[in-house]
């Protein structure tokens, strides 16, 4: 009996040996994983945005934490962005305060480790802080924007419409009446065209899609080169000027 007990103890210690060596792999792997991002590129940012500070954090006068905000004087239209799959939301400094100089109130939200798939409810509260917001419009870019399209789905009664960079939806949005926006560059490599086509049926059939001659998908934002992304042609600070234009286009048309 000693001895069966014994071999069961040993059974039992390699067992748990082996779960816990495993699970300490897994561990560290994921670690390794969340934390390979694409950071902001600070130097290029305030370069493009002059005086204004990076990571510069206000509602109302407040600091918030996992936002930025820009709030123009007498704004009527507000976007809520969500940013790209493992991308700094600082990145998109430069887009939003281009579109907010053109008068729509821009928010950011940051993700955790830089997921919207983790915090597709980001948005959530938002809009209450600014009722003076007659129009609202969610949107993102590649995973943010896919995760952006489903919180619409669920909170469409809110929203005017969504905007799309380099992403597509993959919730059912095709028989509302909201304004569809899709902007994507001619040389991103990275959106699966694909899945893109495939998922144009998820949307308005009146949705309006803009090519950006010579853009690419990393470039909506500024954290560099992304891996996978075919050559641009114009530069970081056209494609961002370029997609504000755009932007403001739609909302106010």
């Amino acid at each position: 009996m000693k001895l069966w007990n014994d071999k069961r103890k040993r059974k039992f210690f390699i067992v748990a040996t082996v779960i816990i060596s495993i699970l300490m792999v897994l561990t560290i792997l994921c670690a390794v994983y969340l934390n390979d991002y694409y950071h902001a590129d600070d130097e290029a940012i305030a370069e493009f945005i002059g005086d204004c500070p990076v990571g510069e954090n206000f509602v109302k006068g407040e600091p918030v934490d996992d936002t930025i905000v820009y709030a123009p004087d007498k704004a009527e239209a507000g976007l809520i962005f969500y940013p790209g799959g493992k991308v700094e939301y600082t990145a998109y400094i430069p887009l939003m305060k281009t579109c907010a100089s053109e008068g729509i109130l821009c928010v950011v939200v940051e993700m955790p480790f830089n997921l919207a798939v983790l915090d597709v409810n980001a948005a959530e509260g938002i809009q209450e802080l600014y009722p003076e917001i007659d129009e609202w419009y969610i949107g993102g870019h590649s995973l943010g924007g896919s995760m952006a399209a489903s919180y619409l789905s669920e909170n469409m009664d809110t929203f005017e419409g969504l905007i799309l960079l380099g992403s597509y939806s993959t919730a059912d949005l095709s028989d509302t009446s909201l304004d569809v926006l899709s902007i994507y560059g001619s040389e991103d490599k990275v959106l699966n065209r694909e899945k893109y086509d495939q998922n144009k049926i998820n949307l308005p059939n009146d949705f309006t899609e803009v090519v950006l001659d010579g853009g690419c998908h990393a470039y909506f934002g500024m954290y560099g080169e992304q891996e996978g992304d075919g050559t641009p042609t114009i530069s970081n600070e056209e494609q961002i000027e370029q997609t504000a234009n755009v932007i403001v286009e739609f909302i106010y048309e």
